[in-house]
């Protein structure tokens, strides 16, 4: 399994725009960030050189710009993540997360169905 290294709050919103429009240039990636950030364009750039560096981000360069594009999924992230944080904050135990949870959030039924059909599935 590859390691996947820790993403910031921040990292994750320049990825997800990566995930949506890859390639993207550094100024598309600054443009989708303006809109929905008050980040200044230096920022994100500092941001993307970091994913780059954490080797998250490639890029490739295109006459006197470059391109980036992800080296991880979406879906791989949000595993490691989810395992850091089933470590971190509960010792890796997963019931009293899944409790902890079913408690405090409100389910549809069409929701609680799906969540029953995963469980069954487990059992086979």
């Amino acid at each position: 399994m590859i390691k996947i290294p820790n993403i910031s709050d921040a990292e994750w919103e320049v990825m997800k725009i990566c995930w949506l429009s890859a390639p993207c240039s550094a100024n598309e990636i600054v443009k989708a960030l303006e809109q929905s950030t008050h980040w200044k364009p230096n920022t994100i750039k500092t941001l993307i050189g970091r994913l780059v560096k954490k080797e998250v981000l490639g890029f490739k360069e295109e006459g006197r710009s470059y391109s980036y594009y992800p080296l991880i999924t979406e879906e791989e992230c949000i595993k490691a993540e989810s395992k850091s944080f089933l470590t971190r904050v509960f010792g890796g135990a997963l019931k009293p997360m899944l409790v902890t949870f079913l408690k405090d959030e409100k389910l549809s039924p069409a929701e609680i169905e799906e969540l029953k059909q995963l469980l069954e599935k487990r059992e086979d």
